[in-house]
């Protein structure tokens, strides 16, 4: 079975903990995915995602250009080593109700995973192979 490491990406999206969920989530727009670690002091102090800014902002009917990531970031980040499976990624984002996981080697975050990318991995290696008509 696949690793995590084969279905993460390296490529990490960031943002400061004092950007406005407004500008964050153009950030998402404009870069294509659904989160971004936030840094604080150049250290990654947690994840915000599309959820978080609809549950905890949109919802709340807050002004998005004045409240910050910082007060609607997952903090820690959950985090799965990148030599496990991607069905222990799964299993681990069902367990704690979450979409994406900080990927760590001997503890030092390298990547990320997201549903969207387990999907992606689990589809390579499903058979029979699904086709439309």
């Amino acid at each position: 079975m696949s690793t995590v490491a084969q279905a993460m990406r390296k490529d990490l999206k960031k943002t400061t903990s004092t950007t406005p969920v407004r500008k964050a989530a153009k950030l998402m727009r404009d870069d294509r995915v659904g989160s971004l670690l936030v840094e604080k002091n150049g250290e990654v102090v947690g994840i915000v995602t599309e959820t978080d800014i609809v549950r905890r902002a949109v919802a709340q009917g807050s002004d998005l250009s004045k409240m910050t990531v910082q007060s609607i970031m997952t903090t820690p980040i959950a985090t799965i080593e990148s030599n496990r499976t991607i069905q222990d990624a799964h299993d681990m984002m069902g367990d704690l109700g979450v979409r994406h996981l900080g990927v760590t080697e001997r503890g030092t975050l390298v990547g990320l995973v997201s549903v969207r990318d387990l999907l992606i991995s689990f589809k390579s290696i499903s058979e029979p192979k699904i086709t439309q008509d």
